[in-house]
């Protein structure tokens, strides 16, 4: 940390992130910034329901420890119980108190964190911005993106600097006119600590989840793994293995890990001409999901619309699974390799979903392709996330 900073990196959020959490922590521990978080509300350690995901759950990991926290509500006292309703009453008071040097702001929806970047230019001190960006299709009311926009660039320009978590994320703010010395690599990444990734620890695991869904171990597993929901594709998936000849169906499993709005709908479909073998395991937490990942040989996230990221492939890879992804998917240029660590397909096209699975299964069940699909993810960690934003703290404060 600048010797010049009198103040902590204040964070904002809705809500305790599990993927951004260990990130504060690691940035307070490793690299000695003080970090306080301002959340909104409680709810996702507190427990909540998912409607997408059609399930009540709380993370099963720890969110909280290891950085300084505040909390604007807390469901057990009435606050906010889900994304969308988060308020930001008390927000400007809680920065004010919080002193900062820097703030950290993830994104500029929903409005909690619109006030956000209200309260942080009130402040006065320099602003992070690190949130999913990509370029979207240029589609919709003309002026309405115009808008857009326009207000995306004086965002952009008011700010410190601006972290970007891919090379999608890059060129984004390139084509809003940032400038190249205004922007750090801070990469999207998973915490690997709930997980059981290893390769000695995938025979055993999947053995054992293979004999528990009654899966044969010649089948070969493709695994979709999240919400079941139609802008998610899970449906996509199955009509392109439907589309697959008699034989090579016979030898494919398809796991839906998950729940979700189109998941009756899929296991009947799954039953009618050319039927496909499924499964459906339901929602599982963080530190109940190597177990699947380790079952299955290969991964598919057949996103239909702009996925900015896609955060199951870094878990997948992570494991040593090559996984085929919409070219929706954002982060699709920085983790997948066709022939390597897995392929790329047209957006919302079964056949082309098809072809990309036959290409993958030649890479399934080899221990240098397991190799590569870690590797390929070696740089998208926890610690070189937290680097990034400490950099950019550095440049700021100093």
């Amino acid at each position: 940390m600048s010797a010049a900073a009198t103040g902590p990196l204040v964070v904002i959020e809705t809500h305790p992130i599990q993927y951004r959490a260990p990130v504060y922590r690691a940035l307070q521990q490793q690299f000695g910034i003080p970090v306080t978080v301002i959340y909104g509300s409680d709810f996702s350690v507190a427990g909540y329901y998912d409607p997408e995901f059609k399930s009540r759950f709380a993370w099963d990991t720890d969110l909280l420890s290891g950085y300084s926290s505040v909390f604007l509500s807390r469901t057990a006292a009435g606050g906010a119980k889900n994304y969308d309703s988060v308020s930001p009453r008390g927000l400007g008071a809680a920065l004010r108190t919080a002193a900062p040097a820097a703030i950290l702001i993830p994104g500029y929806s929903p409005k909690f964190l619109q006030f956000a970047w209200f309260h942080a230019w009130r402040i006065g001190q320099p602003i992070l911005f690190r949130g999913e960006t990509a370029d979207r299709p240029q589609s919709g009311n003309f002026l309405k993106v115009q808008f857009r926009e326009r207000l995306l660039r004086q965002l952009y320009r008011k700010c410190a600097k601006l972290l970007y978590i891919g090379q999608r994320s890059k060129e984004h703010f390139l084509n809003y006119g940032v400038p190249l010395q205004k922007l750090v690599f801070s990469p999207y990444c998973v915490d690997p600590a709930p997980f059981q990734a290893a390769e000695p620890e995938r025979a055993s695991l999947r053995a054992q989840t293979r004999r528990e869904l009654e899966i044969e171990e010649d089948r070969t597993v493709i695994l979709f793994s999240g919400k079941i929901s139609h802008r998610k594709g899970p449906d996509l998936l199955l009509a392109a293995v439907k589309s697959l000849t008699q034989d090579e169906r016979s030898k494919i499993v398809v796991v839906f890990l998950g729940n979700g709005e189109l998941a009756p709908g899929l296991e009947a479909e799954a039953a009618r001409e050319a039927c496909v073998s499924v499964r459906f395991p339901g929602f599982r937490n963080q530190t109940e999901i190597s177990r699947y990942f380790h079952l299955a040989d290969l991964l598919v996230l057949p996103s239909r619309r702009l996925e900015t990221w896609g955060l199951v492939v870094n878990e997948a890879l992570l494991h040593g699974l090559p996984c085929v992804v919409s070219d929706a998917v954002g982060c699709g240029p920085d983790l997948i390799v066709p022939g390597e660590t897995g392929d790329i397909f047209e957006t919302g096209s079964a056949i082309e979903l098809a072809s990309a699975l036959r290409r993958t299964f030649a890479l399934t069940r080899r221990t240098e392709i397991r190799c590569l699909c870690r590797s390929r993810i070696a740089d998208y960690t926890v610690l070189r996330a937290a680097q990034g934003i400490a950099e950019a703290f550095a440049d700021v404060t100093c």
